[in-house]
């Protein structure tokens, strides 16, 4: 019968734990048992190696443990699983019996494999590394991913950049509509993203025409800014084509309306007046207009006659009336 392992051997160097054999088939039951023995007697040496007693064990529990240990291993030998050491946990430092978990280029025992933040067994989790240390999921969100500008939040997928800022895709929106951008992208102001529609309507300057936005070619006049095609006359809406413009409480006239604005139109001819006036009968006239609305002569001032709204010279005034 082969010679067992005494306790001090077992000691001395790293519990045995079961592994299969390329060739052998898948295991038993009993040796699934087996394996879970192992693990707790590897479980109490570690305890006895922590307190010193493993030089003080009495020698009946030595005697004891030396043939369990022999039992099990020429038991997994029969139903052919060798046995091999499984190396020391990265975390207790201590032999690893039973089931071993490799990560980060380590061993550890799969319950102390853990967060480095939270303390949450990560074995059969997903975890991520970050210095040679092991985080879960959302610890790691929490520590090392970026904040979204507008919740707060960790972003853990796509992650959007803009206004020296990262956000989630779908918190990127107008500050003032909330409606996402499309292909007209956004335009800033103080710090914040608005639409463009929201952009001219709350930041361009207005015409002071039509009183929307104005976005491209603009013309400069009376202290405001107008669309080019807004920049006409109050009055008969034409433009300026001649140059000649009037303002008259803030808004553009031509020549025309403006002196018709101003109750300067000679009676006469319809035209403004502009140089010498005459005014009777509460109109204006130009001096050449001021005439006999019979013989067509050029009446004077104080000279003339009226009769139904119209005016004559004193002679045809008498021919007609008298």
């Amino acid at each position: 019968k082969p010679q067992r392992p005494s306790l001090s051997a077992v000691l001395n160097s790293s519990v045995l734990v079961p592994q299969p054999r390329l060739s052998s088939p898948p295991p038993t039951a009993t040796a699934c048992q087996l394996d879970e023995l192992l693990a707790d007697l590897g479980h109490m040496q570690s305890k006895l190696a922590v307190t010193g007693q493993g030089a003080g064990v009495p020698a009946d529990t030595s005697s004891s443990l030396d043939n369990m240990l022999g039992s099990l291993t020429q038991d997994l030998q029969e139903l052919g699983i060798s046995t091999a050491t499984a190396g020391v946990c990265a975390a207790c430092h201590k032999p690893i019996a039973g089931k071993v978990l490799t990560a980060l280029g380590k061993t550890w025992h799969s319950e102390h494999f853990t967060c480095t933040r939270c303390g949450q067994e990560l074995g059969g989790c997903p975890f991520f590394e970050r210095g040679g240390q092991a985080y879960c999921q959302e610890d790691y969100y929490q520590a090392f991913t970026p904040r979204c500008a507008y919740c707060a939040g960790p972003i853990c997928e796509k992650v959007l950049t803009a206004l020296d800022q990262t956000w989630h895709p779908e918190h990127f929106f107008c500050a003032h509509c909330g409606k996402v951008f499309g292909d007209d992208g956004f335009h800033e102001r103080g710090g914040k993203p608005y639409c463009r529609q929201d952009f001219l309507a709350m930041f361009a300057p207005k015409c002071q025409g039509c009183e929307r936005p104005v976005t491209d070619n603009y013309l400069s006049a009376l202290q405001g800014v107008w669309h080019p095609e807004c920049f006409v006359c109050t009055e008969c809406l034409s433009g300026f084509a001649n140059g000649s413009l009037f303002e008259l409480e803030g808004r553009a006239y031509c020549e025309l309306h403006f002196h018709q604005r101003q109750g300067n139109i000679c009676h006469g001819c319809g035209h403004p007046v502009t140089g010498r006036c005459i005014t009777a009968m509460g109109r204006k006239y130009h001096p050449e207009h001021f005439i006999c609305a019979y013989c067509l002569g050029q009446l004077q001032k104080g000279t003339f006659r009226e009769h139904g709204d119209k005016m004559y010279c004193q002679a045809c005034h008498d021919k007609l009336f008298l």
